[in-house]
């Protein structure tokens, strides 16, 4: 399925190639030239589509739950997508094709409920190169970033009107926001006062060890409550520990895109703030997954599953908890309880990167929730 296809390629060197790359299409440039994949008001918009979900029980019953896109929201998102290109240049050119398309309604769409989603097309590094990384060079990193950074300028410049905002990454993406929050936002007091939060997933965040602020950013700390602002989510998610060489959740990895991630010091441990608990601890957890993936998810983990909804939802099929061990941080995935009969999520698991494809998914629910919360914080302050 296409989606799987852009899930499976969303991580990095040697991770399952998207297979379905369609017709790009021919994507006209804003006046400040941008080309905007998700844009509140443009046509067509994958990050504004039926939200209507089958939510699926433990014991296989099901109920729709109709939920819709928000008509005003008062935040916005900026979401920068992970890695997709199937194109054989070391740098995406700015065609939107079916993956970023695929992998916009499946990681963003769900957070129009709460915020105008934005969304540039940007100069990743491609899947060709991360199957051949000596071939990347530093060069081709900044053309990457800058690519971004200039659509974030126009962003704030020409669409953000003084509103409070939220960042999204995943993976390539969140290790572009990184640097972008360290370089922009950090260190620019009026513009942090704007900064709902941001949700880093897959990116490998840094904090210097017992603390909550620093490492990465000076000024922005982990987000330690619901209603919380200002502040960071971020996480890597695995069923067990991962692995030596794992590229997420260790202080030793490198996010797949080395060139892109700032090399870590021993005095520092990677990020993790579970999106369902973030003063801690364990708590059920909330996938949501558009629908046209759940039949390969479904013939994988062996139960069938027909749903005739957009989106499919299996409340509380996992736990999620921040677990912290040697050189390693990640939020633990594990079944809430025996004898589930919903399809299993974690069949998509990969040896080096965990959960890697599923890390936004796999909380979707409670990320947007997350947000919702952090939206009505910032409108109190």
């Amino acid at each position: 399925m296409l989606v799987l296809a852009a899930l499976g390629a969303a991580g990095c060197g040697g991770s399952k190639r998207a297979t379905t790359t369609g017709t790009p299409a021919s994507a006209p440039r804003d006046r400040w030239g941008t080309v905007w994949l998700c844009r509140p008001g443009a046509r067509p918009n994958p990050c504004v589509t039926s939200l209507t979900t089958t939510v699926v029980a433990r014991n296989g019953r099901t109920n729709v739950v109709r939920t819709a896109p928000a008509a005003s929201p008062p935040i916005d998102c900026f979401y920068v997508y992970p890695t997709v290109s199937g194109q054989t240049s070391v740098n995406a050119n700015l065609r939107i094709g079916l993956p970023q398309i695929a992998v916009a309604t499946t990681q963003a769409a769900r957070f129009s409920q709460v915020c105008g989603v934005y969304a540039p097309v940007y100069r990743q590094i491609t899947l060709t190169a991360l199957d051949h990384p000596g071939t990347i060079t530093l060069a081709d990193a900044r053309i990457t970033y800058r690519s971004v950074l200039s659509a974030f300028r126009d962003y704030l410049a020409h669409y953000n009107r003084g509103r409070g905002f939220v960042l999204i990454g995943h993976s390539q993406g969140s290790t572009v926001l990184i640097r972008l929050i360290r370089q922009e936002v950090d260190g620019n007091a009026a513009l942090r006062k704007r900064l709902v939060s941001a949700l880093i997933m897959g990116g490998n965040v840094t904090v210097p060890k017992g603390r909550t602020e620093g490492g990465d950013f000076a000024h922005i700390p982990a987000c330690t409550s619901t209603g919380e602002t200002g502040c960071v989510v971020a996480y890597s998610s695995f069923t067990t520990k991962p692995p030596p060489d794992s590229q997420f959740a260790r202080t030793t990895s490198d996010a797949g895109v080395g060139l892109l991630a700032r090399r870590t010091r021993r005095d520092l441990r990677i990020l993790c703030v579970n999106p369902a608990a973030p003063a801690g601890g364990t708590a059920p957890l909330h996938p949501y997954l558009p629908s046209f993936a759940l039949s390969a998810l479904a013939s994988s983990s062996g139960r069938p599953l027909t749903v005739t909804t957009p989106w499919v939802a299996f409340p509380g099929e996992y736990t999620g908890r921040c677990e912290h061990s040697g050189d390693a941080t990640w939020l633990q995935v594990t079944p809430a309880s025996a004898g589930d009969r919903r399809p299993s999520l974690s069949h998509v698991e990969q040896p080096a990167i965990g959960l890697h494809v599923l890390d936004v998914n796999i909380a979707l629910g409670d990320l947007v929730r997350l947000v919702a919360a952090q939206s009505a914080g910032y409108r109190r302050r």
